[in-house]
């Protein structure tokens, strides 16, 4: 089975054991290994109004029972003219083997999002469910299948059944207890997600005039801002591969967002440290009334990274982008900050044994209700959303967050979000009832769609918390209830408070 959990990987804990009995200060290792999968789909839809499109769909599962996964995943529009249909959340799978290499699986997806809509083709308040029955071949560490689902925003218009196919590669999650966090490790392969590090990015896109039009035929010419994340996994010093996620923050485009996989290599200048390349990638992009088309899209251009001596890395990158199937061609500049997920020393070579420092990570599942949202057309509704948030100890009481999700209850579907921020914590604090923790967050990025008020599309969000964090330290399981602010920087410059409840899975990771 691709969801049984593996006890320990056996070449990297027998080597960390042996380094614990010569050293006088026991090193963490890590030792609970799981089986994890990540999935790719293709289901074809029929839209109300007769239209055909298609959904990709990007899933990255990890074992929480012997046959039973859990994960993030993404969906998005590739086919027909619904370019910027996206919707993000989580997937809950099931899988049992059939004899040989064969096994059938039960999957249910929900999510929120939304994208292009008219009197017949409505996503409602952003809501998706995507219930799944398929069977799959396995060969190797890959499997493929087929199977029948069903698309549907219950709130909403849009309903289809439909067949689909998947590909997919098994894989394993390796980490620590959350417990060990800040403690010495050691470890011979990645842990977590293996991602290397995350990067924080703004740039500026300027849409070539000629060959760029809003859906109505408007011709695009206004520069406009961007800001998003991206994560890579360096699988030589100098070459890379990646996902990143990015919206409109000014310039009229809000609602506008990508979802890209990148591929890059990069020489060193004068210094390992100081490197010269390229990157390609392609994706899915629309919304914000831009034509994208079905959604497609392909960039590439030059790179320049600089790996300083304390563990960040700094990036500039220039690239032309270019929707094949709709009318949208771009010149962009970005600049990135980029954190280390791993040790650093993972971006310059590949040692067999690493050793650092324990950093505790936690993915959420979150349900904000922001109290009072202002539309464009000048009313104001409650809205509730469905999101997915990441933090990331960096050391004392600090650590960094990023959230990304949409809108799923009310009528702003199709509003999405995606933020950054720095956060700081209090230590641990036991109870007859379990442990329990206070903190305060900091967040800024970009947000649009589904008609809410945001101007450019830059906002802000601070939140106060407070988790229960189980009875044991080593527990993983997170349940945090916030209070917080929203602000949209442009425009009127609207501002919401909100009430966020969220389930996340904690784990510890090997960090500088």
């Amino acid at each position: 089975m691709n969801f049984t959990p593996a006890l320990i990987a056996a070449a990297s804990s027998l080597m960390c054991l042996a380094a614990q009995a010569q050293s006088k200060t026991p090193l963490a290792t890590a030792t609970d290994s799981r089986g994890a999968a990540v999935e790719l789909n293709w289901t074809p839809l029929t839209m109300p109004n007769g239209d055909r499109t298609a959904l990709v769909g990007a899933s990255y599962m990890v074992a929480i029972s012997e046959d039973w996964g859990l994960g993030p995943s993404a969906y998005g529009a590739a086919k027909g003219t619904y370019g910027g249909l996206f919707t993000g959340g989580f997937t809950l799978q099931g899988r049992w083997r059939l004899g040989g290499n064969l096994h059938a699986a039960a999957g249910l997806y929900a999510g929120a999002g939304g994208g292009v809509s008219s009197d017949r083709v409505k996503a409602g308040g952003g809501l998706m469910l995507r219930p799944e029955l398929s069977l799959r071949s396995e060969f190797g560490s890959w499997y493929g299948g087929v199977g029948i689902a069903q698309v549907r925003f219950p709130s909403g218009t849009i309903k289809d059944n439909s067949w689909t196919v998947m590909l997919g590669r098994s894989d394993r999650f390796l980490s620590f207890s959350p417990a060990e966090s800040g403690r010495s490790g050691q470890t011979g392969d990645r842990t977590g997600m293996g991602f290397d590090e995350i990067a924080l990015s703004a740039g500026v896109e300027k849409p070539i005039a000629k060959r760029s039009r809003t859906r109505s035929g408007t011709v695009l010419s206004g520069r406009k801002a961007k800001a998003g994340a991206d994560m890579r996994q360096y699988f030589t010093p100098g070459s890379w591969w990646g996902v990143e996620a990015s919206g409109a923050a000014q310039g009229g485009t809000d609602g506008y967002m990508e979802l890209l996989v990148n591929a890059g290599q990069d020489w060193p200048v004068f210094s390992e440290r100081l490197r010269v390349g390229g990157q390609l990638s392609t994706g899915l992009g629309g919304g914000g009334n831009i034509d994208t088309g079905n959604g497609w899209l392909l960039r590439g251009g030059p790179t320049l990274r600089w790996i300083t001596p304390w563990g960040l890395t700094l990036r500039a990158e220039a690239a032309l982008m270019k929707a094949p199937r709709g009318q949208y061609e771009s010149g962009q500049l970005r600049f990135s900050l980029a954190l280390p997920l791993e040790h650093a020393s993972r971006m310059l070579d590949k040692p067999p044994l690493e050793s650092g420092t324990v950093r505790q990570q936690a993915w959420y599942l979150s349900l904000p209700r922001f109290q009072k949202l202002t539309f464009k057309d000048g009313s104001q509704e409650a809205v509730g959303g469905l999101g997915i948030g990441m933090m990331r100890e960096l050391g004392g009481p600090w650590y960094g967050t990023a959230q990304a999700g949409s809108a799923a209850f009310g009528k702003a579907g199709a509003y999405s979000y995606g933020l950054f921020g720095l956060g700081a914590q209090g230590p641990r604090w036991q109870t007859a009832l379990g442990g329990w923790r206070v903190g305060a967050e900091g967040l800024v990025g970009a947000a649009g769609g589904g008609g809410v008020a945001v101007g450019g599309g830059a906002v802000t969000q601070a939140e106060l918390w407070t988790q229960w964090e189980g009875r044991a330290a080593e527990d993983r399981l997170r349940l945090r209830l916030g209070l917080g602010q929203f602000k949209a920087l442009g425009g009127n410059k609207q501002s919401s408070p909100f009430v966020n409840l969220s389930l996340g899975w904690a784990f510890g990771t090997l960090g500088p």
